[in-house]
C-alpha cells in the first residue's frame, strides 16, 4: 500500500489533461470532492467553468445565477466541506448560505468586499484553522470574534494589508497561539512589526515580504524574528521607492508627511 499512487500527487497539468477528457456533470459534481488537489484545481478557472457550463446545457446567460450555481455546489457537500475559497464576485446570500451549510470548514478565504462588510459570521465556524482575508479592513472586528469562536485557527493570511499599531496588538491580544501569519505585500508600520515581533510567541512562520514600512535588512528586526523558523521579510523597503523615483512622492512628503509649496 505505500506504493499505491495518489490522487493530490500527480502533477497539476496531468490532472488537467484528465479532467479536459471528462463530463461536465462529473467535473462539477464528483471531482471536487474527490481530493484538495482536484478542487484547487478548478479555483482560478470557475469563471471558464460557468462559462462552459452555460454553453453546454444551452443556458440564457442573462438569467444565469452565479450565486444559485455556487449555492448548488455548496450544497452537493452535504455539510462536508473543509475548503471554501470565494470569489470577488461573491454575493453575501452565498457567505451566509455557506456559513449554514459548511459548518465544518478548514480553510475559508473571503474576498475584500465580503470583509469589508461581514466580521460576526465568522464565529460559526468553530472548527476553523486557516483564514485568508482580501483586506485588512474590519480586522479587529474578525480577530474578536475568532478569539471567541475559532479557538483552533492557526494561519492569518491577510491580503492587501494596512497595518498600524492598533491592528497588531490586536493580533497579538487577540490570537496568542497563532502559528503562521501571512502580510505579503502589506503597507506595515515599522512599530507596529516590532510589536508582532515581541507579542506573537508561538508564530512559527512570519511571512512580510515586499512591504513597505521597514527595511528588509533592518538588524534589530532580523534579531527580533529570531525565534521564528520560517521569517521572510526579503523586498521590504521603508519607503515605495518606485513612486518616489517617479515623482509622486516628494522629499518632505517623504520626511516630513507633506509636500513643500
Amino acid at each position: 500500500m505505500e506504493d499505491e499512487r495518489r490522487w493530490e500527487e500527480l502533477e497539476v497539468d496531468c490532472l488537467v489533461n484528465i479532467f479536459g477528457r471528462v463530463g461536465m456533470e462529473s467535473l462539477l459534481l464528483d471531482v471536487p470532492f474527490v481530493c484538495k488537489s482536484c478542487f484547487d484545481l478548478g479555483d482560478p478557472h470557475w469563471g471558464t467553468l460557468i462559462q462552459r457550463f452555460i454553453d453546454e446545457y444551452r443556458l440564457d446567460e442573462s438569467r444565469f445565477s452565479v450565486t444559485a450555481f455556487v449555492k448548488f455546489i455548496i450544497s452537493r457537500s452535504k455539510g462536508k466541506a473543509i475548503y471554501l475559497r470565494l470569489s470577488p464576485s461573491a454575493s453575501e446570500d452565498v457567505l451566509k448560505y455557506a456559513a449554514d451549510e459548511c459548518p465544518a470548514l478548514k480553510f475559508l478565504a473571503l474576498p475584500c468586499r465580503l470583509v469589508n462588510r461581514k466580521s460576526s459570521i465568522i464565529g460559526k465556524w468553530t472548527n476553523l484553522e486557516y483564514l485568508v482575508l482580501g483586506s485588512s479592513y474590519n480586522l479587529e472586528n474578525f480577530l474578536g470574534q475568532i478569539s471567541i469562536h475559532c479557538k483552533n485557527l492557526c494561519l492569518l493570511n491577510v491580503a492587501n494589508a494596512n497595518i498600524g499599531k492598533d491592528k497588531a496588538m490586536a493580533i497579538v491580544s487577540l490570537l496568542p497561539k497563532l502559528k503562521q501569519l501571512i502580510l505579503k505585500n502589506a503597507i506595515i508600520d515599522r512599530g507596529a512589526l516590532v510589536t508582532l515581533l515581541q507579542g506573537c510567541n508561538e508564530l512559527e512562520r512570519l511571512d512580510v515580504s515586499n512591504c513597505i514600512g521597514f527595511d528588509e535588512g533592518d538588524e534589530e528586526i532580523a534579531k527580533l524574528a529570531s525565534h521564528i523558523a520560517n521569517f521572510s521579510s526579503g523586498g521590504s523597503t521603508l519607503f515605495d521607492y518606485d513612486d518616489y523615483d517617479d515623482g509622486h512622492i516628494s522629499h518632505d512628503e517623504m520626511v516630513y508627511g507633506y509636500g513643500s509649496d
